[in-house]
């Protein structure tokens, strides 16, 4: 660690406190000072497994820059690598102009993948735009499914977490989140389903993949997943006319320990909320049971983003809010179909949006974590129906000790 002058004292990248000492790696990549001081030498190291990442980048970014540092070159990736804007209705070579707020960057995305014409799809899958969705009844009113339309959801949301489970399968460090899509792609197709995200509102992937920092519909791209980051997967799958929608959030190698038990206190989030799911609850009770876990662990709960009603309908009532005092209306009855999918913040519950239209990140760059399950609520309580198979992989150490 080197020493800068008192005349010059910035904040800690750790903990916020004013800082004297810099990453010595840092100043010889002559990376920026924010970012790179550290209050004492057990905040440096106590943060490396996530900081090192930094100094991964400039080299990639000094390897492939066309202009400023941190701008890669898409021309250096192949054809067709280009960075996605106006919310996926747009393609450019150059590195978008932002303030990012963390260490994470875009990276250019690959060729939309087709979807073979036997495949039955959405009305969204050929222009982009949802025509029936927008202007439903089921916007207002939280439909009551018929027998059969739960065999399908069930159907369904067993074909969506088995998708799930492959990507998790791949996930280590220097596996790139596109190749991530890539298998949520044709493990989805491979069934007979269509992946649910792609050309949603324009949306170009077939997954979302949120890293690090990002909340929440992080777009997959050229960037290889390093060791101590955090990745969320978030699938949904659409098959015999229905969706079925879920997602979780991996360990890549070794994570530092405050991502861990953010992670695992997201994942008690959704537990708990699930718990209280019965006929005669009232839907703005889960942000209470949520936010209660939450900020008992010193985590803050996202409010931009809720959980949904989910059937033949990617989005629709009840609007299921993941934090306290929501305003939520409507109580749970038999029949109903939703998702709960806290996400969880390791410092402020504010988030901004990247350049592309779509990426959601923490507005102080601090890491986030999502789980989601979709529910049925039945008779006597929920039946859950994205659950953990006795196939999926154990990647989940706390679900060890208890069967999962």
């Amino acid at each position: 660690m080197a020493g800068e002058s008192d005349s010059n004292i910035l904040s800690c990248a750790n903990c916020g406190k004013p800082a004297n000492l810099q990453c010595p790696k840092c100043m010889e990549l002559k990376l920026p000072r924010e970012g790179s001081a550290f209050c004492t030498q057990e905040c440096f190291k106590s943060s490396w497994s996530s900081h090192k990442s930094v100094h991964l980048k400039a080299k990639l970014s000094s390897s492939l820059a066309t202009g400023a540092p941190g701008e890669q070159n898409s021309d250096s990736l192949g054809e067709g690598w280009l960075y996605c804007t106006r919310r996926g209705q747009g393609r450019t070579p150059k590195f978008p102009h932002f303030d990012w707020t963390g260490t994470l960057r875009p990276y250019p995305i690959s060729s939309t993948l087709t979807v073979p014409t036997h495949i039955d799809k959405p009305d969204w899958a050929d222009d982009g735009i949802p025509k029936v969705e927008p202007n439903s009844d089921l916007q207002r009113i939280a439909e009551i499914k018929s027998p059969d339309q739960i065999e399908r959801m069930k159907e369904t949301c067993r074909i969506a977490r088995e998708v799930l489970d492959a990507a998790a399968r791949i996930i280590k460090p220097g596996v790139t989140t596109d190749e991530i899509d890539r298998v949520v792609h044709e493990a989805t197709i491979a069934a007979g389903g269509y992946p649910s995200p792609l050309n949603y509102h324009f949306f170009p992937k077939s997954c979302c993949t949120s890293v690090n920092e990002v909340i929440c519909h992080g777009i997959p791209d050229a960037r290889k997943l390093e060791d101590g980051d955090i990745v969320n997967v978030d699938v949904t799958v659409y098959y015999k006319g229905v969706h079925g929608d879920l997602n979780e959030t991996y360990f890549v190698g070794n994570v530092d320990e405050e991502s861990q038990q953010l992670v695992k206190c997201t994942y008690e989030c959704l537990e708990k909320a699930i718990s209280i799911v019965k006929p005669g609850v009232r839907f703005r009770e889960i942000g209470e049971v949520v936010n209660r876990h939450a900020s008992m662990s010193g985590f803050s709960v996202v409010k931009s983003y809720c959980g949904h009603g989910i059937g033949e309908l990617f989005h629709c009532a009840p609007n299921i809010p993941h934090y306290g005092r929501n305003k939520a209306v409507g109580v749970m009855k038999a029949g109903q179909t939703f998702t709960i999918e806290p996400m969880i913040n390791a410092g402020v519950w504010r988030d901004r949006m990247w350049p592309d239209g779509w990426t959601a990140v923490t507005a102080d760059g601090k890491r986030s974590a999502q789980f989601e399950h979709t529910l049925l609520v039945t008779e006597t309580g929920v039946e859950v129906l994205t659950a953990r198979l006795p196939t999926s992989p154990n990647v989940f150490p706390w679900l060890n000790s208890k069967s999962g």
